[in-house]
């Protein structure tokens, strides 16, 4: 494990399989100060909860169903996800709890729950949003496409600091390519953070004894050093607090999912990005290839 790396269960705090950033995490990272994440595997009965902060939070279902309630100046809301089986079934529901609200979310089944953070200041109303409404991006062409579901993104999502996405890579792919770089607050560019939580799963069920691998790339853009190669499996995190980001790739025979949550200290909540000049050449190529014909994953 490096600063930015974090294995499976290397981040774990109490009740949570992964806690990281926040209010209240155990886990520091020295100069990690605008996202979060946590992820929580609920038998069934279960129930997790976030006391209130300068923090807004995202509630995603990874699997199964749950019961999100949010307490605050407003009253007390609830909100039921209806999730789904796994990561590559297509989009989910999410909710949304604005700053000094306590969060507790349940399952009445069990599952796997995943809500990202980030500090704020400006109060914005709790919701749910159905996945039906979930914006889904076919991004790329041939072995760079890749299927983004944007419940969390400016253009979706009514917040103050975080943008949350999460991005489904079939096997063989490279996403996150172009490497491309946010780690600059200046025109044409935002400073963000970034979280990437990262799920594998195998292309053929039978292959019970698979051991399902990803990778993912980062690498200096200035005078800041950072060189991570990382191979990573469900449940690992990788931080990305600055330089060339990309690829993130999924092994032939394996799908690789990620979770995004970045923030950060610009005025303005927008992803405005800078590719690598060497490789942004790549994304003239697509205008003549087709979208991978597996995706999209799920309905």
């Amino acid at each position: 494990m490096t600063e930015w790396v974090y294995p499976r269960g290397s981040a774990q705090q109490g009740e949570w399989d992964v806690s990281l950033g926040g209010f209240d995490s155990s886990t520091e990272v020295p100069g990690w100060r605008h996202t979060g994440l946590k992820v929580a595997t609920l038998e069934a009965g279960d129930a997790v909860q976030i006391p209130g902060a300068a923090e807004e939070r995202l509630v995603i279902p990874l699997s199964g169903s749950f019961q999100v309630q949010v307490a605050g100046d407003a009253g007390v809301e609830y909100f039921e996800l209806a999730g789904r089986n796994s990561v590559f079934a297509g989009p989910t529901d999410v909710a949304y709890a604005g700053i000094w609200c306590t969060l507790t979310v349940s399952s009445e089944a069990g599952g796997r729950v995943a809500i990202a953070t980030a500090a704020a200041t400006e109060p914005f109303p709790a919701l749910r949003l159905a996945s039906e409404n979930v914006p889904v991006e076919l991004r790329g062409a041939g072995n760079c496409s890749r299927q983004v579901h944007n419940f969390g993104t400016p253009g979706t999502l009514a917040a103050d600091r975080f943008i949350v996405c999460e991005v489904l890579t079939p096997a063989g792919n490279w996403s996150s390519y172009p490497p491309h770089k946010h780690d600059v607050e200046q025109d044409g560019e935002s400073s963000l953070e970034e979280i990437y939580y990262f799920e594998t799963i195998a292309v053929d069920s039978a292959a019970a004894d698979s051991d399902p691998i990803g990778y993912q790339r980062v690498y200096a853009s200035d005078d800041r050093p950072i060189d991570i190669a990382a191979e990573v499996r469900s449940g690992d995190v990788v931080l990305v607090p600055y330089g060339w980001h990309g690829p993130a790739m999924a092994a032939p025979g394996y799908h690789l999912y990620y979770l995004n949550v970045m923030a950060g200290p610009g005025e303005l909540r927008q992803w405005l990005i800078n590719d690598d000049p060497h490789h942004g050449w790549v994304r003239e190529s697509w205008e003549d290839q087709q979208v991978d014909p597996r995706l999209p994953f799920g309905p």
